[in-house]
């Protein structure tokens, strides 16, 4: 079996949207027409059509449902090539039509009665939580008993003593909560999802069809193929830029790791720190800017602030995280004696740009028009448009009607699984709403943290964050985190961006965190490499990213643009010291920086990078220092071994 069998094999036992129904005859074919309206819909009143925004997250859940439903089997071992859905499908597509129909109809009269609802519209959000708890556990069945067990909590909250504990609630209370409010399935959640992360996730599939991922391929080759471990910076590179689109760190691993894992172990690099190198990079694009996987958008919706601050803020965690990537890489590389590729494996630079360079003016146009205040949702939109337009200008990356086809059909179903975890992580943050569960939360952590010490209340919320994103997709990790660990963060004095900044990261590095490490297994299924030895590397290669964020819980200096009292000169010497820390941080745990690095050294490494990523000048200084010497000493032994 090749390594596209393994992965595609490994993916649909990881990931749910992999193993989706094929139709035959005209049922295939009403479905790819009904997916295309779903995308006109979508790209129509994101831009001119006038809606209401409870309407329009009502039609959004009707389509998630009625494509969770159609496309993703009811048990696993079904066969999932089929001419008709089956009676269970159709009752329940039914239901979603019906209820969330119904709401539709009916919102705008219950809401100028003041909400008052009767019995018959109970059993009806009764109803509709069934179907969307049904869609759940076909699309992410962890997340749907997450949720069922934080409905649960609705009721049997009253029974639990101390903070946590509440006064409970009728079960039409947290009905009408739960749907007839917007604070539950109609929630901020799929509201992201109605807007930015459909288009964000449609956009990546046309970028793909038009070519786009085999530019940012043969490019990257151009860059750093010939450098020593070529390839795994290839795959670094790669995975982040595919990553950061897409917004799937497994589904990445997925296709770029079946490429770069065996060319990485072709080069002479261990089986293990392959699939770690593809699994660590294709994680990080979900907060490596300027698309951060479309989870950027849903933090500047609760920040209620531009995306482009929030783009902006992260610019400085993900260029240190893919630092610390690309020197792990290099440093072994040079540890183990590798080199890059031939020059003839490499592609022509200029006739790499000739070529194909035009891909990318839909990614310009997308971060030029956010820059000057247009809406990502029309940015997005015209990024789509530009993205056809631009395949035209060479014959070889035409985007034909089939290839357009394709993308939006594509698209649409990428949407449908991410879209369905919003819908029922409404679930969560409604109850996180109704019971004050956040706020609770918080007093319980304040309580038991001595003089509510930042770093102390950072970790906890850390292995919560993790925990809870565990088995969950991005978005969904960090819309479930946020909700419970940045109210905490906040009562003890970090700033809003900073808090939810935390939570994302490791919200998003519980891809890469054992014992789970859904992204770790993948990567190691397409190596043949143990699936523990995977993850520990992986978190070894990702370290930075898990210190990161405890140096700018107090001192946000680091996420440009979002601390206040810094100048630009502190934010870019704290930038240009944290990345000599960085470095220092990587040499120390793979013991080379100019040679083979003895344990002093190596301890006085470890030593350096603490000194040189917290943002002060005193301990830059005493950091900088220490590197120096280490660096004068090393240089001195390699002049004389050489001589």
């Amino acid at each position: 079996m090749d390594e596209q069998a393994v992965a595609q094999k490994l993916l649909e036992e990881k990931d749910t949207d992999s193993r989706t129904r094929t139709y035959s005859g005209p049922m295939g074919k009403i479905i790819t027409v009904l997916l295309c309206i779903w995308v006109g819909f979508q790209l129509y009143f994101s831009t001119v059509g006038m809606i209401s925004a409870v309407n329009l997250r009502a039609f959004h859940c009707i389509f998630l449902l009625l494509f969770t439903f159609l496309l993703y089997p009811a048990f696993k071992k079904e066969n999932r090539r089929r001419k008709l859905p089956g009676i269970l499908d159709i009752f329940f597509i039914a239901g979603a039509i019906f209820t969330f129909g119904y709401l539709i109809t009916h919102y705008t009269a219950i809401a100028r009665s003041g909400g008052r609802v009767n019995q018959f519209q109970v059993y009806l959000a009764l109803g509709a939580l069934i179907v969307v708890f049904e869609a759940a556990r076909r699309t992410s069945f962890n997340l749907a008993v997450l949720a069922l067990f934080f409905l649960a909590y609705n009721f049997f909250g009253a029974f639990i003593p101390g903070q946590l504990g509440h006064n409970g609630f009728t079960l039409k209370r947290v009905l009408i909560t739960q749907f007839w409010g917007t604070q539950g399935v109609l929630g901020v959640g799929i509201g992201v999802s109605a807007t930015y992360i459909f288009l964000f996730v449609v956009f990546g599939s046309f970028l793909k069809y038009s070519g786009f991922s085999k530019f940012i391929n043969d490019f990257s080759l151009t860059l750093v193929g010939q450098t020593p471990g070529g390839p795994a910076k290839v795959a670094v590179l790669a995975s982040a830029l595919m990553g950061m689109i897409n917004g799937s760190a497994v589904a990445n691993v997925a296709t770029t790791g079946t490429i770069t894992i065996p060319l990485m172990k072709q080069t002479g690099y261990k089986k293990e720190f392959a699939a770690a190198v593809e699994a660590t990079a294709s994680t990080g694009g979900q907060f490596c800017p300027p698309i951060m996987g479309a989870v950027g958008f849903v933090m500047a919706e609760f920040l209620n602030m531009s995306y482009t601050k929030v783009m902006i803020a992260a610019i400085v965690p993900a260029l240190l995280y893919y630092t610390g990537i690309l020197l792990a890489v290099h440093f072994e590389a040079k540890r183990l004696g590798l080199s890059g590729l031939s020059k003839e494996n490499i592609p022509d630079a200029l006739k790499v740009l000739k070529e194909q360079g035009h891909l990318v003016l839909p990614l310009i146009l997308l971060i030029a028009m956010m820059i000057k205040g247009f809406t990502p949702l029309l940015s997005a939109v015209a990024a789509i448009f530009v993205t056809i337009g631009a395949s035209w200008i060479r014959k070889e990356t035409r985007m034909t009607p089939d290839k357009i086809l394709a993308a939006c059909v594509e698209g649409a179903k990428g949407a449908v699984g991410v879209g369905v975890s919003c819908v029922i992580i409404g679930v969560i943050i409604g109850t996180v709403t109704l019971t004050s569960l956040g706020l609770n939360m918080g007093y319980m952590i304040l309580d038991i943290v001595p003089n509510h010490n930042i770093y102390i209340t950072g970790i906890l919320v850390m292995i919560m964050s993790s925990i809870l994103g565990m088995g969950v997709p991005g978005v969904a990790a960090y819309v479930i985190v946020q909700a419970v660990a940045v109210p905490v963060l906040i009562k003890v004095g970090v700033m809003p961006v900073a808090a939810h900044m935390f939570c994302l990261i490791y919200a998003c590095l519980s891809n890469i965190t054992p014992p789970v490490a859904i992204s770790c297994y993948v990567a190691a299924g397409i190596a043949g490499s143990n699936q523990l030895k995977t993850g520990l590397l992986s978190v070894r290669l990702g370290l930075v990213g898990f210190l990161i964020p405890f140096f700018f819980l107090g001192t946000p200096v680091l996420l440009l643009g979002s601390g206040e009292g810094y100048t630009v000169g502190m934010a870019l010497w704290s930038t240009v010291t944290a990345l000599i820390g960085t470095a220092a941080l990587v040499a120390g745990l793979e013991g080379w920086l100019l040679k083979r690095a003895s344990i002093a050294e190596r301890i006085i490494l470890l030593a350096v990078a603490p000194l040189l990523l917290h943002a002060g000048f005193t301990t830059d200084m005493i950091g900088i220092i220490m590197l120096l010497f280490v660096c004068i000493f090393q240089a001195f032994f390699k002049k004389k071994k050489n001589k």
